[in-house]
């Protein structure tokens, strides 16, 4: 029996995984995977990942010092743990998140990103299995853009809701960018009053302006669809690169025999009706007047990164409370 999951994987879009809860992924095989602060939180008080917080712990109580440097130390192991064990199960990539906290701190973003890049390499994996989330921040698109050019760690710019953005992140040549679909529908709902559906949904709109614009002036830079409200925002973007997707949509998707079209295509993309190119190399502050004119896009990339920093917070004191037991 084909399902509507393998018809979607059929129109060229690679799946991935949105989840901590690495039992379940395996089910709809996916390629890669990514998490984030909000679902290691929701994993971490599952029994079954005890023991991945016991070697979160031990870690951090062999390093010493404080109980807040501990918990730092314990919080960046335990992704670690969470991402190879992950990574037993997909052929391909996981991303591992920055600290919220730094999405204003270029040098402190970097810095970050390279202890992760040496912890997963002292438990035998290594960084071209790897992408690191950070936030599209003005500070956090540059750190990436030096990470991938002098380091050759992959990034994936999260928490992009705006065109200014992905025009930015494309130029920063980063490896993959994540516009959260869903959390725009929010945004216009919530704003609006009305209801969207598939094709008018303002959170695909978006994403397929991205999409078109990249291929038709030629950026690497992957689009993946992030943060989805139901199964026709995932069936209105058939065809873009990558498509991230939380178990439960995975479920329905696996669960149906309805034939999903590609809705998206690089080489259509191209007789689109052309998108002008537009720059922010080195012009901080045109992107942030961009950013600030969009005003969906300054309001849930700050909800976002305050939403992600307070789960990460959370998932701290959990571990701030194991270590001073």
């Amino acid at each position: 029996m084909t399902t509507s999951l393998d018809h979607l994987k059929q129109t060229g879009t690679v799946v991935v995984s949105d989840s901590g809860d690495f039992e379940s992924i395996d089910v709809y095989k996916p390629q890669d995977a990514t998490t984030n602060p909000s679902l290691i939180l929701a994993a971490a008080n599952k029994p079954g990942y005890a023991h991945l917080i016991d070697n979160a712990i031990k870690y951090a109580k062999a390093k010493g010092g404080s109980i807040n440097e501990q918990a730092d130390a314990a919080l960046d192991r335990l992704l670690v743990e969470f991402g190879s064990e992950i990574l037993k199960i997909i052929p391909g990539r996981v991303s591992t998140e920055v600290d919220a906290r730094l999405s204003f701190d270029k040098e402190a973003t970097k810095k970050k990103a390279k202890e992760l890049i040496a912890l997963y390499d002292s438990v035998g994996v290594k960084k071209d299995r790897i992408l690191i989330k950070i936030a599209s921040t003005w500070e956090g698109i540059q750190a990436a853009r030096e990470l991938e050019r002098d380091d050759n760690i992959h990034c994936n710019l999260t928490l992009l809701f705006g065109f200014g953005q992905a025009v930015a992140c494309a130029e920063a040549q980063v490896t993959l960018i994540s516009p959260f679909v869903g959390r725009i529908l929010d945004w216009y709902k919530k704003s609006t009053g009305k209801s969207y559906e598939g094709d008018e949904d303002p959170g695909v709109l978006s994403v397929k302006r991205i999409f078109n614009y990249y291929k038709q002036h030629h950026y690497k830079t992957i689009v993946m669809g992030a943060s989805f409200r139901n199964v026709g925002e995932i069936k209105s973007l058939a065809g873009v690169d990558f498509l991230t997707i939380s178990p439960s949509l995975l479920e329905e998707l696996k669960s149906s025999t309805e034939v999903v079209p590609k809705k998206l295509d690089s080489q259509a993309a191209a007789k689109e009706d052309p998108i002008p190119k537009v720059s922010f190399i080195d012009n901080e502050p045109e992107f942030r007047w961009a950013l600030l004119q969009d005003q969906m896009a300054f309001d849930k990339l700050h909800e976002g990164i305050k939403k992600f920093a307070e789960d990460g917070e959370t998932l701290k004191e959990l571990l701030r409370k194991k270590l001073s037991a």
